[in-house]
């Protein structure tokens, strides 16, 4: 069994180098406008449309025609047609669900990617630096931690993001661990107060950095807005905005990586809510959902588990706070009431922590019985 994974690294490209890759992706966008154009006008005089092998046929006459697609990696050229074949695939399935958004022209400030095949276009070099077509010299990366032992790299993205440069590996891992012993198995229940509480009674607090990154945040919009567009100080200024927003971004990554490990390490079963997380942002709280990234959360906890050979479930949310765990209850409650109280049975409980409970004994029912036994266990519901 193999698991595909990526693994994203800080490259350090000296000033040559940074504006060849400068060069590179503004080729590419280039090339991605002139498909776009060419399939418009295509539908527009003759009613064809034109698809991937359409384009790609045509590639080795344009790199002939223009000396600087001739200078870069033809795979990843390939791809960059592939990016707007996609990119139609999209807007066709959207329109079948009633939905709009015709792929657009790119700005060259907006087309941040490239996409290499390792080995083609894209080298890694015995002293662990990187070479890339059409670009000069051997760009140094920052491997701050090594790939998986036996891994297959298969693809290779080069990015830029906020005046910084990085690269992504597409490797097969193989499932080295295979299914672990079963450990315990956990509820959690994610919110704003708490952003994460366990049926065992752990809670997390919601990061202070959070509210700190907001305050800044309407700071650098407001120096944005009053600067004068087309402006040096208006490039500045939102340089400054994209930093913040990224390191930001950067933290929240950071935390949920932590905590999703945490509950990994500690438990083999872990059930979530399935909740409809888009349309909890649009409501009042919106902010403060999307500062939680329980989305996030949620997908880092899957994928380590499923790594490590765990289980991850999830679970209608109707009612698991109103629920009582142990006579089965409903007590209808506000937000504002913090505390489970049952009249039926007198369970008195933090309601975070009784609804996690709830989420995890709806989950896997054979965790609520005593002596829960690891038969028991092999017959698992994930709900």
């Amino acid at each position: 069994m193999f698991m595909l994974r990526s693994f994203k690294y800080r490259l350090f490209p000296n000033p040559t180098q940074a504006a060849g890759l400068t060069d590179m992706l503004g080729s590419f966008c280039d090339l991605y406008n002139a498909c776009l154009q060419q399939r418009i006008e295509a539908y527009q005089r003759r009613g064809k449309s034109l698809g991937y092998i359409d384009q790609a046929n045509e590639l080795k006459a344009v790199r002939l025609a223009d000396e600087r697609l001739a200078g870069y990696s033809y795979s990843a050229e390939q791809q960059v047609v592939r990016r707007l074949d996609k990119a139609f695939k999209a807007f066709f399935g959207r329109v079948r669900r009633g939905k709009g958004g015709f792929p657009r022209f790119r700005a060259k400030s907006m087309f941040d990617s490239a996409d290499f095949r390792v080995g083609d276009g894209l080298t890694i070099c015995r002293n662990r630096k990187i070479t890339v077509v059409g670009i000069p010299g051997e760009i140094k990366v920052r491997w701050h931690r090594d790939l998986p032992a036996g891994a297959k790299i298969s693809t290779a993205v080069v990015m830029r993001s906020c005046g910084k440069w990085y690269i992504r590996f597409s490797v097969e891992t193989p499932d080295a661990y295979g299914p672990h012993p079963f450990r315990e198995a956990v509820g959690v229940d994610v919110g704003l107060t708490s952003l994460v509480a366990t049926s065992d009674g752990c809670r997390v607090p919601t990061p202070k950095w959070i509210g700190k990154a907001s305050k800044k945040q309407r700071r650098l919009q407001r120096a944005l807005a009053r600067c004068k567009r087309g402006s040096k100080s208006r490039l500045r200024a939102k340089m400054r905005l994209a930093r913040h927003a990224a390191r930001t971004a950067s933290q929240r990554r950071d935390f949920a990586h932590k905590v999703s490990r945490d509950l990994v390490n500690r438990y083999s079963h872990i059930a979530f809510e399935d909740l409809n997380i888009t349309a909890l942002a649009s409501g009042m709280l919106a902010k403060s959902v999307l500062n939680a990234a329980w989305g996030q959360l949620i997908s880092f906890t899957d994928y380590k588990a499923a790594y490590a050979g765990g289980l991850v479930a999830k679970v209608n949310p109707r009612g698991t706070s109103q629920e009582c765990d142990c006579c089965g209850r409903v007590t209808p409650k506000t937000l504002s009431e913090r505390i489970h109280d049952c009249p039926g049975c007198g369970t008195v409980e933090d309601r975070d922590i009784h609804a996690a409970k709830v989420i995890k004994h709806r989950a896997f029912p054979w965790s609520k019985g005593l002596g829960a036994s690891l038969e028991a266990s092999s017959q698992r519901v994930a709900a």
